[in-house]
């Protein structure tokens, strides 16, 4: 089977249900007759090459490399909203939680060189793309899935060993899932997973969210100064934050598109950051 990169990406927001490309996401140089794809969280410059020479015929990057994906990227922040509105937070409360991550998102966005990777592939003649937030909200939803398996009085060391039993990455990671903010002894009380929004809310995002009902907070990364203030802040108030993990939350999403393409008889190789192996089931 061989498709377009707009089909590939057509792919990618069918699972994850979205009707149009978010911001973030973007085809930078586009092809067709694809059969051989290579996809990894950070696809640059280098990847271009490597991809050339191996003869692959689209290079999939998760996270934004350029073009407008980089530019726009403080759109997709907005998200943020969006979820802390849906777990109780006033709607004037989580605008003002986000604004400072949206004004230096746009500032670094004006910084930055957006033609550098895809003046790269287009040098080189090989179809590139980047496909973020719906990657993201496939991975979101398994995480939700498994918070929502257990009962809100189940304690925080239980959700841990869900995380490891239900998602396979977990259980493969480098990294461990790591308890930042509270004791594993809490209950989960009303959680809440904050992924799929560009990146994660850091201490506004989080405050917001302990300050009108949330017990746990679930990220995929979160920053030390942050991390330690947030624990500073909510340790004694019976709060949680867990981090999954950075590479473990992106292959959450990942995994499921990269088997859904194989699945079409397509060619795919998982590099840069990726957590898969051999034995990875994915449900």
């Amino acid at each position: 089977m061989a498709v377009t990169t707009a089909d590939v990406l057509k792919i990618a927001l069918d699972m994850a249900g979205f009707s149009e490309t978010p911001a973030d996401s973007a085809i930078y140089f586009p092809g067709e007759n694809i059969r051989r794809i290579i996809i990894g969280i950070d696809m640059e410059a280098p990847e271009l090459l490597l991809a050339k020479q191996e003869g692959f015929d689209l290079v999939i990057s998760h996270h934004p490399k350029g073009g407008g994906a980089l530019l726009r990227f403080a759109d997709v922040l907005s998200r943020h909203v969006e979820f802390m509105t849906a777990h109780g937070v006033p709607e004037p409360v989580a605008r003002d939680a986000v604004g400072e991550l949206i004004y230096d998102a746009r500032c670094q966005a004006q910084a930055a060189n957006y033609d550098r990777a895809p003046s790269m592939a287009r040098r080189l003649q090989i179809p590139y793309m980047n496909i973020h937030l719906p990657l993201d909200e496939i991975g979101r939803k398994r995480m939700v899935a498994v918070v929502d398996s257990l009962d809100p009085a189940a304690t925080v060391k239980e959700l841990l060993g869900a995380f490891e039993h239900r998602l396979p990455e977990c259980r493969a990671a480098a990294t461990e899932i790591e308890l930042r903010v509270g004791l594993a002894s809490h209950p989960i009380g009303h959680a809440a997973v904050i992924h799929a929004a560009g990146t994660n809310g850091g201490i506004p995002v989080a405050r917001a969210l302990y300050n009108h009902g949330v017990d746990t907070v679930i990220y995929i990364h979160c920053s030390g100064p942050d991390s330690r203030r947030l624990n500073q802040d909510f340790h004694d108030q019976g709060r949680n934050l867990i981090v999954i993990g950075h590479m473990t939350g992106d292959s959450l999403g990942i995994n499921p598109f990269a088997e859904e393409l194989i699945s079409r008889g397509l060619d795919v190789t998982c590099m840069s950051g990726i957590i898969r192996n051999e034995n990875l089931q994915i449900p």
